[in-house]
């Protein structure tokens, strides 16, 4: 990859677009992890107002703390870079306390993970509508098209997506060009959802370069017939939730009506 065109493409690509758009630039949720921190410092080298948003919900330190460390490195970089902090734990815990009360279960811990996405979705739309910003996407493509590793209308609700068409690998090598804090770049990636330690590898059940691998393979025709292992386990994994989170990647579905029914 020629890292430093990538750079400039992704950089003119925001600026044109924002322009066009007629808006004054980006917002950026800020997490503490590496894709948030290549977003948010690509849209940052654009030059136009980037807001970077901090919004915990029972947020463990380590993460809080990279943030905040990319955020104040951000800042002394770029002048056109300003911060804000929504913590949205109360919020979260009122939601809680006024939905019906329903027996600790999976399927409850993964609706209110993506309830805290999608909390965070709409504080993230509040700042982009009062200083005319673009919701600036944080996914990168083995999340947004490879396995749906994402919230729908929580992360994955955003105006546009700078670095949907790069490789997790791809990302990492950008973030060292960048100079994102080597704490964020060597931390586990994680999404931060469900309020413990558990990475994306404990919830998915493979490594980003293993997915990356996986994509490769499918999208070259291969089956999961070609493969035993740790490859087929990998391949197996990535084939399922590339099935299931089809309603993630596609365009909302729609009931047309007969022309003879109008």
């Amino acid at each position: 990859m020629q890292t430093e065109k990538v750079i400039d493409h992704i950089v003119n690509w925001l600026k044109e677009y924002a322009t066009n758009a007629k808006m004054e630039g980006f917002v950026v949720g800020i997490s503490g992890g590496i894709d948030s921190a290549v977003t948010s410092s690509l849209c940052a080298k654009t030059g136009l107002k980037t807001l970077c948003v901090e919004m915990p919900i029972h947020q463990a330190k380590s993460q809080v703390d990279r943030a905040q460390e990319h955020i104040s490195q951000l800042k002394e970089r770029y002048s056109n870079v300003s911060d804000t902090r929504t913590d949205l734990t109360p919020v979260f815990e009122q939601f809680k306390n006024i939905t019906p009360a329903t027996e600790a279960s999976a399927t409850l811990d993964l609706a209110l993970a993506n309830t805290r996405a999608r909390l965070r979705m709409t504080t993230l739309y509040y700042f982009a509508g009062l200083h005319r910003l673009l919701v600036a996407g944080t996914g990168n493509k083995v999340e947004d098209f490879g396995v749906g590793f994402f919230t729908k209308y929580g992360d994955g609700g955003v105006d546009l997506s700078p670095i949907a068409d790069l490789l997790k690998s791809e990302v990492y090598t950008i973030a060292k060009e960048l100079k994102v804090p080597d704490s964020i770049q060597n931390a586990a990636p994680t999404d931060g959802l469900f309020g413990d330690s558990r990475s994306d590898e404990d919830q998915i059940g493979a490594s980003y370069d293993e997915l990356e691998w996986a994509m490769k393979m499918k999208d070259s025709g291969k089956t999961a017939n070609d493969f035993n292992g740790r490859e087929l386990e990998v391949f197996t994994i990535f084939d399922r939730l590339n099935t299931v989170n089809q309603h993630k990647m596609n365009p909302i579905p729609v009931c047309k009506i007969p022309v003879n029914l109008i």
